[in-house]
């Protein structure tokens, strides 16, 4: 278990250091947000939902991609070269190729909902408890991945403004109160979420504050999500 998570952390961390050095992957990651936020405003259905999901993920794929490219242009040949350049440049325009094409299916597949607001106003769509805690999670993490990023300190898993693990705990813990409407499943899953905001501190993986961030972060989103499509 302790090499798989630190397989993760690794994987993790380069999606953190790509955010901290690459600007377009940080725009692409604001985009992905607005993009799935909207999907679920004007209630996407099944089908068009996938469409989107998967050319949001090749779109930020392709800029990973292009940024190890890069990476290892630069390793290996650290002095301007004509060929570099050449390959730099050929990954730089698949990645323009994909979020191209990523804009034209968005549009085909979003234009009938856009249409359908234009002739009808906006009408907020709601969405199952289920659905709701699984976009409140993806839309904590990568707030959490941006501001990482930001203040370019500490690991995914370990350190760093805000605390990741506490984001993550405060969510659900939110999540599960909002499901049950149980008091007594509310205290006992807020306990659980303080008991693993307190556990990054006592082992010093954290600071109060970087603790106290993601816990407003995972409370605060899954709220706003919750009171938003419920």
């Amino acid at each position: 278990m302790k090499r798989w998570l630190e397989n993760i952390n690794n994987a993790v961390e380069g999606i953190l250091h790509s955010a901290k050095t690459q600007r377009h992957l940080r725009y692409h990651l604001y985009s992905a947000t607005i993009v799935l936020l909207f999907s679920y405003i004007v209630g996407v259905n099944r089908t068009d939902f996938l469409i989107i999901s998967i050319v949001v993920i090749l779109v930020l794929l392709a800029e990973m991609v292009n940024t190890a490219i890069e990476f290892l242009v630069d390793m290996v040949c650290p002095e301007y070269n004509e060929k570099a350049r050449a390959i730099k440049d050929t990954s730089a325009g698949a990645v323009l190729i994909t979020a191209f094409g990523a804009a034209i299916v968005g549009y085909i597949v979003l234009f009938p909902y856009l249409n359908n607001i234009f002739q009808k106003g906006l009408r907020i769509a709601k969405h199952s408890k289920e659905e709701i805690t699984l976009l409140s999670l993806i839309v904590v993490l990568i707030l959490v991945i941006i501001l990482k990023a930001y203040f370019g300190k500490g690991h995914p898993l370990r350190g760093g403004m805000p605390s990741g693990h506490s984001a993550v705990a405060f969510s659900v813990s939110s999540s599960m109160t909002f499901i049950t409407q149980s008091f007594n499943i509310a205290i006992i899953s807020f306990l659980l979420a303080l008991l693993i905001a307190q556990s990054r501190v006592i082992i010093k993986a954290h600071t109060i504050q970087e603790v106290l961030v993601g816990a407003l972060i995972g409370i605060s989103v899954t709220t706003v999500m919750f009171l938003l499509f419920k």
